[in-house]
């Protein structure tokens, strides 16, 4: 298990990346993700930069349309030598075995990246769900649904709550990724996000890797609180 703290890089373009990054120690390979204001500002650019410095990438792209576009646009995508890529699981199991044919193509008998599906957002609430997009499931049964189609389309994980990490495990498989965003130092803090666990209980629920932005980024020190929340993360895996 990669125990890194995948850094959500969500900067306004890549000097502020670069200014950022510089805190850390050098040769340091992180793992880090690439989100999209970052790709709209920089582009394919800042992502073959990172992974030449030795960066793990997560590019967090979240794509979602008919399969024959995933298709295509997962194979530009798939030689761009990233670690981790996504789409939207609700986008159905034929885009979602699209996606990951184009990812297949892309990189060119080299290790394909790690293909994940998004569930429901974190800063989705049950509410939400019911009023606006009509669901009558639960928040839960929803994304465990999401999760069980991304497992029969072959993809390796979802992206969600560390709160529905243990559901999606025993509706799918033990190696089944639970990437989980929303990771605050307390529980008391939250801003958009609305379903969000500490390290230690993203650990407990069985999260596979914790994604963090602000608590790191917006941290007086980062460099120390990135430290902070993998030493957290990695205690409670013990």
């Amino acid at each position: 298990m990669d125990t890194r703290p995948i850094i959500a890089l969500d900067f306004p373009n890549q000097a502020a990346v670069v200014e950022f990054l510089q805190q850390f120690p050098q040769g340091q390979p992180l793992f880090v993700k690439i989100g999209m204001e970052l790709f709209y500002s920089a582009g394919p650019d800042i992502v073959r930069a990172l992974v030449a410095a030795g960066h793990d990438v997560f590019l967090d792209l979240k794509l979602y349309d008919i399969p024959h576009t995933v298709e295509k646009s997962m194979q530009v995508l798939g030689n761009l030598g990233v670690t981790m890529t996504n789409v939207h699981a609700s986008g159905g199991r034929e885009m979602m075995q699209a996606a990951k044919q184009g990812l297949l193509a892309g990189s060119h008998g080299q290790k394909p990246p790690k293909l994940i599906a998004v569930t429901q957002l974190t800063s989705t609430n049950q509410a939400q769900i019911q009023q606006e997009q009509l669901i009558t499931a639960s928040l839960t049964e929803s994304v465990t649904h999401l999760a069980q189609l991304a497992d029969q389309a072959g993809l390796d994980g979802v992206v969600c709550s560390a709160l529905e990490a243990e559901a999606i495990k025993r509706a799918t498989r033990a190696d089944f990724l639970c990437i989980t965003p929303g990771i605050r130092l307390t529980a008391t803090t939250h801003d958009d996000q609305k379903r969000i666990a500490t390290p230690a209980n993203a650990a407990k629920l069985g999260s596979s890797q914790l994604v963090v932005g602000r608590p790191i980024t917006q941290a007086k020190n980062p460099v120390v609180a990135y430290q902070e929340i993998k030493k957290l993360w990695e205690e409670s895996l013990v």
